[in-house]
């Protein structure tokens, strides 16, 4: 090798490097945005997400030209209608929240998908309670 050229190795470990740091940055970013859960026919916030709402807050209120779709979702039970008139209001209950703890309103858009995107399409409660939810798609 001349002087200022990286071996294949170096270059190969470089990128591996570079992956690492990639899926580390998206990990951190999933669980900072973590889906929120709702009880049956509920846009209540639940105790348990507070502190995910909190940290979600203070990283936004730092992150200022940041962006996030908060979308609602619901299970599968119930008409089309009522499933994205629920879905708008879990988005809503979301974002206000947020907004209550000092997060600008103009950082946050909300979208209801009732019904129509379920994480999980099996015909249980189990299931049925994971895809009642609110998810938060920052925007790059």
């Amino acid at each position: 090798l001349r002087q200022g050229q990286i071996s294949e190795e170096e270059l190969a470990r470089q990128s591996r490097d570079r992956e690492r740091e990639r899926q580390a940055m998206e990990a951190a970013r999933a669980a900072l945005f973590a889906d929120i859960l709702f009880e049956f026919d509920s846009y209540t916030i639940k105790e348990t997400y507070i502190p995910i709402l909190a940290q979600m807050g203070d990283w936004l209120k730092k992150n200022r030209s940041a962006n996030v779709t908060i979308e609602g979702h619901t299970d599968e039970r119930g008409t089309t209608e009522y499933n994205l008139v629920l879905g708008q209001k879990r988005a809503d209950s979301a974002k206000n929240y947020l907004v209550n703890l000092g997060v600008d309103a103009k950082l946050l858009d909300t979208i209801s998908y009732g019904k129509e995107r379920p994480v999980c399409t099996e015909k249980n409660e189990d299931c049925w309670a994971k895809n009642r939810r609110a998810h938060f798609a920052p925007l790059p």
